[in-house]
């Protein structure tokens, strides 16, 4: 289930970081990472009233205990712990967004994509430091060729032809997306309902938390961004949904499986980012590249094997 997951993330977000590239043309960094949540709040609480209501979670089996008043029941659902994890989830996410659409600025899209995927290698090192993580010998093999094979489709003629700032914006904007992964996993991990509901609610507290955020830093200090938006509600609207499923897909993988193989495996998205900027914003693929796809291809079996 977990791999359905992943590729439906992965498949979500290459058109999205697609449509965030085109309107990162005409509007600023705030306002292009607004887009990816403007929408995706009523999205997600859609979808969260739609596992209720056609698959609604047995609570005795989730760990609540016959008896329970109400009330206690409810701050039990969300303990301490969720709330800091959500709350490092949603903030590091828009870090890392902000990052992203600066790369798509500076360089062309599969380049700027293919710098952001460093996050798989950094989510593996952060979480075997720090989170506990346990991977295969065959797993840090899919994850080091994985790494291997988006710097080749990175680096175009040359990694010397991207100059310092490129390459420290790829890789703070990887590790942001690392840690909003590893951090969204573990709010699945301290609830106690089951899947899916735990990471529908993850991901409706983190979406929430980032339009809010998003939405009154521009309100105070960018007032013509917001306007911006307004004039494109079509790209707008594509943007939030193809982020939405996207991120359904991403917390739900994340809750059944460790991040660093969600991730690798999650590299199949430069074989569709690679389908959307040739076909989409008509952008030549090269040789070069197809064969980061088949070492991205022999990392994501080395990871499932694994």
């Amino acid at each position: 289930m977990w791999i359905v997951f992943t590729f439906l993330a992965a498949f979500m977000q290459s058109w999205r970081n697609a449509l965030q590239s085109q309107l990162s043309r005409d509007v600023k960094v705030a306002g292009v990472t607004l887009a990816r949540f403007l929408w995706t709040g009523p999205i997600a609480a859609c979808y969260l009233a739609a596992l209720y209501f056609f698959l609604p979670p047995d609570l005795q089996q989730a760990g609540q205990q016959a008896g329970q008043q109400a009330g206690q029941a409810n701050l039990q659902l969300f303990p301490a712990p969720f709330w800091g994890f959500v709350l490092g989830a949603a903030l590091m996410q828009i870090v890392a967004t902000g990052l992203m659409v600066k790369l798509f600025q500076l360089r062309d899209f599969a380049i700027g994509a293919g710098l952001a995927k460093s996050e798989a290698i950094v989510a593996a090192v952060f979480g075997a430091l720090f989170f506990g993580t346990q991977l295969s010998l065959l797993g840090w093999l899919g994850v080091v060729i994985g790494a291997v094979a988006v710097l080749l489709m990175s680096k175009g003629a040359g990694v010397a032809r991207l100059s310092p700032q490129v390459l420290l914006l790829g890789l703070a904007c990887g590790s942001a997306f690392a840690l909003t992964s590893l951090w969204v996993r573990e709010a699945s991990q301290v609830l106690t309902m089951p899947f899916p509901h735990s990471a529908a609610w993850v991901l409706f507290w983190v979406i929430s938390l980032q339009t809010i955020v998003l939405l009154l830093f521009l309100y105070l200090r960018d007032r013509q961004t917001l306007a911006a938006l307004w004039r494109r509600p079509k790209l707008t609207l594509a943007i939030s949904v193809t982020s939405c499923l996207g991120s359904i897909g991403w917390f739900s993988a994340m809750a059944l499986q460790a991040v660093p193989y969600v991730k690798t495996l999650g590299q199949v998205e430069v074989f569709f980012t690679l389908i959307v900027a040739g076909s989409y914003l008509k952008q030549k693929v090269k040789p070069k590249e197809m064969t980061a796809l088949l070492l991205i291809a022999v990392a994501a079996i080395l990871v499932i094997w694994g």
